[in-house]
């Protein structure tokens, strides 16, 4: 029988709007909340949820069973420690306030953009360009696309269609992520400049990941997938998706910092739209706060994805602009530190405004 803990912030908000009032900073940031739940499960059941303030939240920490009453500390201060800027080669990425990754698709097939950008390279470089001028901190390049029923391609095929993005984008100084499930393309597009590594399924599908983006000292994303085969979207179901998916998220921080890969390096991602249904996205997005709890930085890939579509109408990919605006803003309210997107002057356009709003 296994106790589990897990800290949760509840009414949470700029932090301006708590002034004047007893609050925490989550992460540091510009989001905050002046209460907490901590819930205590055992055996995937609910035992006790604790509701207490910033004044009251140590002596509920202090009253919970020995078995997980460390763990609840490190939970609650990992929801309020700052999170460190992102080393990037040379370079330091600040996260203190969020940054916007764009999405560069070099698929056929992709749900979103599949084809765009493969046919001429000078299609990919131009939209590369617009993504920088637009607000883009980061260009994500994929390979493979992911989508549900999407057909596996092969190693070489992989690197084929990216090396020559990745090449142009480090070349120009960007700020390279290379979106893939595979060490063998991580480790080329590491070589030829890339400084991040974005792997869906958490560096499982292909261990070996683990031990290159540790050689290489690299910012590492783990997104939570159900399935680690060759089908990430494979799912026997889930018991309490948000505590499934965070306590899976903390398995992989903790297996990726045993192969060396260090802490201030790591982003987690809790994959919506990966193995999840629309009322299991909801209830993640609804739950995002609680994520901080396990003390890294929190990258949102809503853009564009299914449950948009879900809630509108069945509103087709190019049509879901206002939806992906929305999920972004949530996120940013729940104080998630980077947002991953397809339109980029759009995404970057609410986050000004959002931050003219948060500041004094």
């Amino acid at each position: 029988m296994t106790d589990r803990v897990y800290v949760c912030p509840i009414s949470c908000g700029p932090v301006k709007q708590f002034k004047g009032g007893a609050y925490f900073k989550i992460a540091n940031g510009l989001i905050g909340a002046n209460s907490l739940k901590i819930i205590h499960r055992k055996d995937d059941q609910t035992l006790r949820t604790h509701h207490c303030t910033v004044e009251t939240v140590l002596d509920v920490i202090q009253s919970l069973p020995i078995t997980i009453r460390d763990e609840a500390m490190a939970q609650w201060v990992g929801l309020r420690s700052k999170r460190a800027d992102l080393q990037i080669g040379r370079r330091c990425l600040s996260i203190d306030s969020p940054k916007i990754m764009g999405i560069l698709n070099m698929t056929p097939d992709s749900f979103s953009d599949g084809g765009k950008f493969t046919r001429e390279l000078h299609l990919a470089q131009k939209h590369v360009q617009t993504m920088v001028d637009e607000g883009a901190s980061i260009i994500d390049i994929g390979g493979e696309s992911t989508r549900p029923g999407a057909t596996s391609v092969s190693e070489e095929e992989e690197k084929r269609r990216i090396m020559p993005a990745v090449e142009y984008c480090a070349s120009a100084g960007l700020v390279v992520s290379v979106d893939t499930r595979r060490s063998g393309v991580l480790e080329a597009a590491l070589r030829a400049g890339a400084q991040m590594a974005n792997d869906i399924s958490g560096m499982q599908y292909d261990p070996r990941s683990m031990s290159i983006a540790s050689a290489a000292n690299c910012p590492v994303i783990l997104m939570h997938t159900p399935g680690h085969g060759s089908d990430p979207h494979q799912n026997d179901g889930y018991k309490e998706v948000v505590f499934d998916v965070f306590d899976a998220l903390k398995k992989l921080r903790d297996q990726v910092i045993e192969k060396g890969v260090k802490r201030s390096q790591i982003i987690l991602d809790p994959g919506l739209g990966f193995g999840k249904n629309l009322s299991d996205n909801l209830a993640i997005v609804n739950s995002l706060g609680m994520f901080h709890s396990l003390g890294q930085p929190l990258i949102l890939g809503a853009s564009r994805k299914r449950l948009i579509g879900a809630l509108s109408q069945d509103a087709p990919v190019h049509k879901r602009l206002g939806g992906s605006v929305a999920l972004a803003i949530v996120a940013l309210n729940a104080g998630v530190q980077l947002l991953r997107v397809h339109d980029v002057a759009e995404t970057v356009q609410a986050r000004d405004v959002w931050l003219g709003l948060c500041k004094d």
